[in-house]
């Protein structure tokens, strides 16, 4: 049953029924950002999914840049991958101490690298522990396997690859945030958004238990913020990580085929050469 292709979602019912296979390995996704007042790392260690591993996306970055965790090299993915004792052949389920914000862009991450078996726990960690589902204070102590990447052009964009003149890029940000009206989360950027581009909040994309609205839903957001699902479609946020909701709403309703722009406002809004935005969308 290795290298079972189960996503984009699976149910916390499905990790209970597969939780102790060998081949099913489960990564507690976490990030840091301005203002977030939770050490979801102590959180880790307080208690976890049985045998789940500490996947922080800020490590398995680009630490040399000066934006927030960028994607890493091949090698060094593949690497940090490897030591945690993720295989080829197993089937990783990300999971979210914040309902759903990290986990779309740790499997965003792996597809990127060429591994399918993929998916996010629906809900994340927060409906496993609401449905007061097992939980562990062990941390496993995994061995070391050389884990393979094959990288996939496409799913990352870099700042000079954004055109909002020829493609839809949505930024998933806050409205006031988007709009200007609101301070921005990254010290010393300017407020605004790229011109051209639209605005859809990913929280419109969730319940209110931050399970992922149904396709009929998604596509009823998706059209209300003015995205045409045929055209070329461009994910940003504040810097990479939410965008990959969008990507895995759009893998949802049947465009698997989105670019999420890495840097996000982090660079954009550092970068004087690059023109800034202010108001809603038009």
């Amino acid at each position: 049953m290795g290298n079972e292709v189960v996503g984009p979602l699976v149910t916390t019912d499905w990790l209970a029924e597969n939780l102790e296979r060998p081949d099913v390995k489960v990564v507690d996704t976490i990030f840091w950002m301005p203002g977030l007042d939770r050490i979801l790392a102590d959180e880790y260690e307080l208690a976890h999914i049985p045998g789940s591993l500490l996947f922080d996306i800020d490590a398995v970055s680009d630490t040399a840049s000066e934006i927030p965790h960028m994607m890493p090299s091949p090698a060094r993915f593949a690497e940090l991958v490897g030591l945690m004792g993720i295989r080829n052949t197993d089937t990783i389920i990300c999971a979210d101490r914040m309902g759903t914000m990290a986990a779309p862009r740790a499997w965003w991450m792996f597809r990127s690298f060429g591994h399918d078996a993929v998916a996010v726990l629906d809900g994340g960690i927060t409906k496993w522990m609401r449905e007061t589902r097992p939980v562990s204070d062990q941390p496993p102590t995994p061995t070391p396997v050389v884990f393979n990447v094959s990288p996939r052009p496409g799913f990352f964009r870099t700042i000079e690859e954004i055109r909002p003149e020829s493609e839809q890029v949505i930024d998933v940000r806050e409205p006031e945030r988007f709009a200007g009206n609101a301070p921005e989360a990254w010290p010393g950027r300017r407020r605004g958004h790229i011109p051209g581009s639209l605005n859809l909040h990913y929280e419109d994309l969730m319940t209110p238990e931050r399970t992922f609205k149904s396709p009929d839903e998604l596509r009823q957001v998706i059209a209300a913020a003015g995205v045409d699902l045929s055209g070329p479609i461009v994910a940003t946020c504040g810097s990479g990580v939410t965008a990959c909701i969008l990507s895995l709403a759009l893998t949802l309703v049947g465009r698997p085929e989105s670019t999420v722009y890495d840097g996000s406002w982090a660079e954009w809004g550092l970068r004087l050469d690059k023109p800034v935005a202010i108001g809603r969308s038009t």
